[in-house]
């Protein structure tokens, strides 16, 4: 893990890879609960028996959004600011889901720090570039850029 000592460093660490995460494995168990938790029980996300007959390489996939959901979690297992008083989530642009995350897949965040500017009054957001890899996969299940305000 890289730990920042303050804003200043983020800024000197402009177009820099940080690191990559530890796999997680995206469990059926834990796709579940994400459709609960959305509202979003579309078959390929829930019925096991149907993926078998109907999907690809016989297993339900994760929502996008679940792998998406990640991404803070990822970012915060590579690096640590000092002196922070909280980090707010801005937004995200440029999502895309490249491939699809089959149940029992493991993933794991790429994160670089893609620009960083500060904002009044003590503050700086940073777009961080994630990737989020598929153990094993020739794609990544995701590309995104997030936005995060770090307030110190």
């Amino acid at each position: 893990m890289r730990i920042f000592d303050g804003l200043d460093e983020i800024k000197a660490a402009v177009g820099q890879e940080i690191g990559a995460s530890d796999w997680i494995e995206i469990t059926q168990d834990r796709i579940k609960r994400f459709a609960e938790a959305t509202c979003d029980e579309q078959w390929i996300h829930v019925d096991q028996e149907r993926a078998k007959q109907e999907l690809p390489g016989g297993r339900t996939i994760a929502h996008g959004l679940l792998s998406l959901s990640l991404a803070p979690m990822f970012i915060r297992s590579v690096m640590g600011v000092k002196g922070l008083r909280n980090t707010l989530n801005y937004g995200a642009d440029r999502i895309r889901y490249l491939a699809p995350v089959p149940a029992g897949s493991r993933l794991r965040g790429r994160t670089t720090i893609a620009e960083a500017e500060d904002v009044a009054p003590d503050g700086l957001r940073v777009n961080y570039h994630m990737v989020i890899e598929i153990e094993g996969g020739r794609r990544p299940a995701c590309v995104a850029e997030l936005i995060a305000l770090h307030c110190r």
